[in-house]
């Protein structure tokens, strides 16, 4: 086993225990900016009309955050995460990104600091059918990647990490929700991204399998990683350190 994979150690399964912004308590230091959003707003053309979306949206995200941006459906809230998971350019301000600037990127070096700087987790979690736990997990690296023939190896290492070390040759038809789930969060881990982007998580789960999920999210958090979940339930907020309200594309 390789050094690195000795530093990816298995998820232990907890109970849910929700406290108002994460009552897990921090054991670790909230450290520089990695997304600035600055006077954002965005718009879009139907016809001869423009219908705007978005208006002067304005926070910061530091390393080692836990932020869950809320808000009822309409809101916004997935106008907001294409956004800050770079799918998307504003219509005026900024968007940074560990100091880059979408709107000063060409779309080839958008794609790639996309790929290696932000994992994305999704509700469906928008498995390959034909392809094994182990071969979706390693899918993301086969156009960016961080590790030069490690690939292989680090993917096994997070789903073993996530608790599918038997599951790993098993295709998305024979997995279970939950399992989907992990497999995603996985592949979301592949390249070490700087940001962990989730929307609405739970959203496909039972309440016993979302509370595992949680789990690891925050599990995820107290050891350094960023994270940035969309939801519109406030319990499932109440694991983050901040929460961002948005309300008809306002915060």
């Amino acid at each position: 086993m390789s050094d690195e994979a000795e530093n990816i150690k298995p998820f232990k399964t907890e109970f849910c225990r929700i406290n108002p912004l994460n009552g897990y308590g921090k054991e670790h230091k909230i450290g520089a900016p990695v997304i600035e959003v600055i006077d954002v707003k965005k718009s879009y053309i139907l016809g001869e009309m423009e219908v705007p979306i978005l208006h002067d949206i304005n926070f910061v995200v530091h390393e080692g955050e836990f932020l869950a941006i809320m808000g009822p459906s309409g809101s916004g809230k997935s106008t907001l995460m294409n956004l800050i998971g770079f799918l998307d350019r504003p219509t005026e301000g900024k968007i940074i990104i560990k100091g880059s600037e979408i709107n000063k990127l060409s779309d080839k070096e958008v794609a790639r600091l996309r790929g290696l700087e932000i994992g994305f987790v999704f509700q469906v979690f928008n498995l390959i059918p034909r392809l094994t736990a182990l071969e979706n997990v390693e899918l993301p690296t086969y156009a960016n990647s961080k590790y030069e023939g490690g690939a292989r190896q680090r993917a096994k290492d997070l789903l073993r990490m996530v608790g599918l070390e038997d599951r790993m040759n098993h295709k998305p038809g024979e997995l279970s929700g939950g399992q989907s789930q992990r497999v995603a969060i996985a592949r979301a881990l592949i390249n070490d991204p700087a940001i962990i982007l989730a929307d609405e998580p739970t959203g496909n789960l039972d309440s016993k399998t979302g509370c595992e999920i949680l789990n690891i999210f925050t599990r995820l958090n107290r050891d350094g990683r960023t994270i940035i979940m969309i939801t519109h339930d406030p319990e499932i907020a109440k694991y983050a350190d901040k929460i961002v309200f948005l309300k008809d594309g306002s915060i």
